[in-house]
C-alpha cells in the first residue's frame, strides 16, 4: 500500500534535497526515514525560509521515494545524517493557508504541535489536496521511477 508523508523541513534545506534527489528529515536521523517504502510519496511542508528564518509556512515540494534504501552522507565536520532518495515532480510552492480549510491535517486544536514530529503520515484526502495545489499528478509521478 503506497504511503502519502509530510516531512517538516526549511524551504533552503528542501531546495538542497530537490536539487540532489533525496530526503532528510528530523535532523538526519534514521528512524523515520525507514517507515517509508518505495513508491510512497513525500511532500514537504516548510515552516520557515530558512532553519530559525523568517516564516514562511507552505508546502515546498513533492516526490516518490525511489528505493527502500535508507543511506548515509557525510555532510563535514562529524555530521552525518540519513537520507532517502527521491525522484521530485515539477511543484509549485503553495501557501499552507490556501488549502488549510480543506486538509484533515488540521482538524485537530493541536495541529501545529504534530508538525514538530518532522515526519507525518497524510491521508489519501491531504495528499491529493497537497498535489492539486501544487500542480503536480500523482499518477504520472508514480509512473515516472
Amino acid at each position: 500500500m503506497i504511503q502519502a508523508w509530510l516531512g517538516v523541513v526549511s524551504r533552503s534545506h528542501v531546495w538542497q534535497g530537490v536539487e540532489g534527489g533525496f530526503a532528510q528529515v528530523c535532523h538526519g536521523k534514521v528512524q523515520p526515514l525507514r517507515r517509508m517504502k518505495k513508491g510512497d510519496i513525500f511532500v514537504y511542508y516548510s515552516p520557515s525560509v530558512e532553519m530559525n528564518g523568517a516564516p514562511l509556512k507552505a508546502f515546498t515540494a513533492l516526490g516518490m521515494i525511489r528505493d527502500d534504501e535508507v543511506f548515509e552522507y557525510d555532510m563535514g565536520n562529524g555530521f552525518v545524517p540519513f537520507r532517502r532518495r527521491v525522484t521530485y515532480g515539477q511543484a509549485k510552492e503553495v501557501p499552507l493557508e490556501t488549502v488549510r480549510g480543506d486538509l484533515d491535517l488540521c482538524v485537530p486544536r493541536n495541529w501545529g504541535i504534530i508538525l514538530r514530529r518532522g515526519l507525518i503520515p497524510l491521508t489519501d484526502n491531504d495528499i491529493g489536496v497537497i498535489a492539486r495545489a501544487m500542480d503536480v499528478d500523482l499518477a504520472a509521478l508514480r509512473s515516472n521511477p
